[in-house]
């Protein structure tokens, strides 16, 4: 939802800057790989402490990433099988990164949380696995309540406010990204049901 309402904007302003990484020789593939990494090792050094407003600022520099190496793929003419897996790869990476970081603080410190924010990162893997197991049966799987797009803004968002200290910030913003992932796993397991029928 979100991410098609912004695709068309995001992308004019950015492909200037694409064409400028093109000219000095870095691929879309190194772009998705420096950014994975960047946002994964930041998230995991922020969010483990509890350090949540700075980690979501320097994790989130790394996350824009991501919009970049589509464009340079389409720019470049190298778009390929291989680069898209790479990229969803690394996009459950980043994912499990941050909430895995999350959880892990929240276990140090014994919060009742915990199971809340393994909720939404299993499913929020499981919304990626179906649409790929989808596609792979030959089964067009797309949209949902909450696609990446939508799960990162709630996450983003829920942990900036907690390191602002806003009370129960973290919590509602948990409790809403875990109850969005279900519901979009339950919408994409319905999607292939009625697509086999």
């Amino acid at each position: 939802m979100l991410q098609n309402s912004l695709r068309a904007p995001v992308t004019r302003i950015i492909t200037p800057v694409c064409r400028g990484l093109l000219r000095l020789g870095l691929s879309a593939n190194a772009v998705s790989a420096m950014g994975a990494m960047g946002s994964s090792v930041s998230a995991i050094y922020f969010f483990s402490r509890g350090k949540f407003f700075l980690g979501v600022v320097i994790t989130l520099i790394f996350v824009l990433s991501d919009a970049l190496d589509g464009t340079m793929a389409r720019l470049s003419d190298t778009g390929s099988k291989w680069g898209a897996l790479l990229d969803s790869t690394l996009d459950r990476i980043t994912d499990a990164a941050v909430l895995g970081s999350l959880a892990y603080w929240l276990s140090q410190t014994n919060d009742r949380l915990l199971p809340v924010v393994l909720t939404a990162l299993v499913c929020g893997n499981l919304v990626s696995y179906i649409k790929a197991r989808a596609e792979s049966l030959g089964i067009e799987c797309n949209g949902g309540f909450a696609e990446r797009t939508e799960r990162l803004v709630i996450t983003f968002i829920s942990l900036a406010l907690a390191g602002l200290s806003i009370p129960f910030a973290l919590a509602i913003g948990m409790w809403i990204l875990a109850f969005a992932t279900l519901f979009t796993t339950m919408e994409r397991l319905a999607i292939v049901y009625k697509a086999t029928r």
